[in-house]
């Protein structure tokens, strides 16, 4: 799948002058090649040294930094003071618990700069054998950020684009706030 197939609900609210990018949960970098071929400056954070080595291996000529760590605690980044434009989480939320989820947003709250912008999707439907998967909805999450400065600015519902019967996508767009801090 294509990045623009992925986030073809959110594309024209991503930011179209270069920008600081953080793809957390970046697997092996197709969303970070892709917003590093526009401009941006991007940050890939993922936990798994097999998909971090494909990653730089196939976007070796685009300009990702890769870094190994990991939600909710993130504490390899939170050490850098680094703001970002746009946080982007394609199939990771999903994967933390309702503690995992608090205290991830709260860290992604604060590592976005004033007016940034995050984008995540939740997959919904049967879990795979031998996945840790939770069933978060768009209205929780929603709420998750607004407790921490974040207002929602889109939620799309999509089908699941590999076919999978059952699975369907919400894709939740949040921006930081004016009056947060």
């Amino acid at each position: 799948m294509s990045f623009a197939e992925v986030h073809r609900e959110m594309l024209d609210l991503f930011p179209s002058r270069p920008s600081a990018v953080l793809d957390i949960g970046a697997g092996s970098g197709r969303d970070a090649a892709a917003l590093a071929g526009l401009g941006h400056r991007v940050l890939a954070v993922e936990p798994t040294a097999e998909l971090r080595s494909l990653g730089r291996r196939i976007h070796a000529d685009r300009a990702i930094e890769w870094i190994d760590d990991s939600l909710p605690e993130l504490r390899v980044l939170r050490g850098r003071d680094e703001r970002f434009d746009l946080i982007l989480l394609t199939a990771v939320w999903m994967h933390l618990d309702s503690r995992q989820r608090e205290s991830a947003m709260a860290g992604i709250a604060g590592l976005l700069a004033p007016g940034g912008q995050v984008f995540l999707s939740l997959r919904h439907g049967p879990v795979p054998a031998g996945r840790r998967m939770f069933d978060v909805s768009p209205d929780e999450t929603t709420a998750l950020g607004r407790h921490h400065g974040l207002d929602r600015v889109r939620l799309a519902e999509r089908e699941d684009l590999h076919g999978r019967p059952g699975v369907r996508w919400s894709c939740l767009g949040l921006r930081r706030n004016a009056d947060a801090g």
